[in-house]
C-alpha cells in the first residue's frame, strides 16, 4: 500500500502585519490566499493523493466577506481532496470560518477524531480544536485507542508537543505516546500545524510541522532563531505491507513568496556603514521583503547622514525597512571640525554636547534631529 499527500498547516488567512507599510499589506494578505494555488499545484506536480491542512487556514473566525470568496474561488481549483483540521486560530466554534467552505467540492472538514477514508486505503484520524484552547491531549484522545492496520493511516493535529517552558500544559501533545502508536502501526503519520517553522520533532522522523507556507514573522540572521524555516510545504510518502511499521518519507518544498528577516550589524566606521547598505542592496525582491534591524556603534556625522540618506532611500523600496529600535544602540560622535562646519553655536553648541553625554534614547533621538537641522 503506497500514498503521497501534502502536509501544510498555518495559512492564517487574514493576518494584519502592522510593520508593512500602506502598499504592501494588501499584498502580503492576498499572497496568503494565493499560497492555496501555490500549494495545491506543487501537490499535482509530485502526484500527490491529498492535501492535509493541519489547522490555522484562517487567522480568525471573523473575516471580511471579500476575504471569505476570494478563499473560494481558489478552493474551487481543487482537484484532489484536501482535509481541513481547525486549529487555535480557527477553531470549531458556532460561528467557524470552515462553515463558509464546507461542502466544496474536494474540501472536507474534519468535525470529529473519527477515522475516515480519504482515498481508497488511507484513513486520516483529526483532532480539531473546538476552542481556542484545549484542556487535554487531543491528539492523545483520537490515537490512542486505535487498534493496529494495514490501512495507512494519517494522524492530524494542532499543537505542541514539547514543552517551550517549565509551565505544564495540559493540551501538550504527547510525543512518547505518538511515537509509540506510529511503531505499533497504529498510525503512520502525525501531520502538525501550529509552529509555522517546518521541522520533525521526536525521534521516528514520522511526527512534522509543516510550518507556514508564507512568511509569518522575522528570522534573526546572526542567531538563527525566529521563523527560520516558513514559506515551505511538505511532500509526504508512505509505503505500509500489513499492519508492520510503515516507511516514511518527507521533503520540503519553498512556496512562499515573502521574506522577513532581523539585521544587527556593529557599524564603526563609513566603511561599515556601506557594507549594511549593500548587504540590504543584495536582496533580490525587495517588494516583499521587511528587513528589521539594529546598528550598534560609534559613528561621526558624516557616516550619520550617509546611513540616514541610504536608508531613507531604501525604505520606498522594501516592503519594511525600519529600526529595532529595543536594540538599536550606535551614538553619533562628530569628529573634530564637523560641528563647526554645520554653523551651529552658542546654546545649539552646547545642547548637542549635552545629549551626547546622554545614553538614552530620547537623548539619541534628539540628537539626531538637532543635527538634521544643522546639515539643512
Amino acid at each position: 500500500m503506497k500514498t503521497t499527500f501534502l502536509h501544510t498547516s498555518d495559512f492564517q488567512i487574514g493576518m494584519r502585519r502592522w510593520w508593512l507599510d500602506a502598499e504592501a499589506e494588501p499584498r502580503f494578505a492576498n499572497d496568503r490566499i494565493q499560497a492555496i494555488r501555490r500549494v495545491h499545484d506543487l501537490a499535482l506536480q509530485f502526484g500527490c493523493d491529498f492535501i492535509v491542512v493541519a489547522g490555522d487556514f484562517f487567522d480568525a473566525n471573523s473575516l471580511s466577506m471579500q476575504t471569505i470568496l476570494r478563499v473560494k474561488e481558489e478552493l474551487k481549483r481543487l482537484k484532489i481532496p484536501a482535509v481541513f483540521v481547525a486549529g487555535n486560530h480557527d477553531p470549531l466554534t458556532a460561528d467557524s470560518m470552515y462553515g463558509e467552505i464546507e461542502g466544496m467540492d474536494n474540501v472536507v472538514v474534519a468535525r470529529d477524531n473519527t477515522p475516515f477514508e480519504v482515498v481508497p486505503g488511507v484513513e486520516v484520524v483529526a483532532a480539531p480544536l473546538k476552542v481556542k484552547r484545549a484542556d487535554s491531549d487531543l491528539v492523545a484522545a483520537a490515537i490512542e485507542g486505535l487498534e493496529p492496520s494495514a490501512t495507512i493511516r494519517i494522524a492530524v493535529g494542532h499543537g505542541q508537543a514539547e514543552s517551550r517552558s517549565n509551565d505544564i500544559r495540559p493540551d501538550e501533545i504527547s510525543l512518547s505516546l505518538v511515537e509509540q502508536r506510529i511503531c505499533e502501526g497504529a498510525i503512520d503519520f502525525l501531520a502538525l500545524g501550529d509552529t509555522h517553522s517546518a521541522q520533525p520533532v521526536g525521534s521516528s522522523g514520522k511526527v512534522w510541522f509543516s510550518g507556514s507556507p508564507e512568511a509569518t514573522d522575522f528570522r534573526n540572521l546572526q542567531t538563527g532563531g525566529g521563523e527560520n524555516n516558513s514559506g515551505n510545504a511538505l511532500v509526504v510518502a508512505i509505503e505500509k505491507t500489513g499492519a508492520e511499521e510503515a516507511s516514511v518519507s518527507v521533503s520540503e518544498h519553498q512556496v512562499g513568496q515573502w521574506t522577513f528577516e532581523e539585521h544587527t550589524s556593529l557599524v564603526n566606521s563609513l566603511e561599515d556603514a556601506k557594507a549594511f547598505v549593500e548587504t540590504l542592496e543584495r536582496y533580490p525582491d525587495k517588494r516583499n521583503t521587511a528587513i528589521r534591524y539594529s546598528l550598534q556603534g560609534v559613528v561621526n556625522l558624516e557616516t550619520s547622514q550617509y546611513l540616514e540618506d541610504e536608508l531613507t532611500r531604501l525604505e520606498e523600496v522594501f516592503a519594511a525597512l525600519y529600526e529595532h529600535e529595543r536594540f538599536m544602540d550606535m551614538q553619533v560622535v562628530p569628529d573634530d571640525g564637523e560641528v563647526n562646519n554645520l554653523g551651529l553655536s552658542g546654546f545649539a553648541v552646547r545642547a548637542l554636547e549635552e545629549l551626547h553625554q546622554r545614553e538614552d534614547d530620547t537623548a539619541r533621538n534628539a540628537a539626531k534631529l538637532l543635527l538634521r537641522l544643522g546639515r539643512k
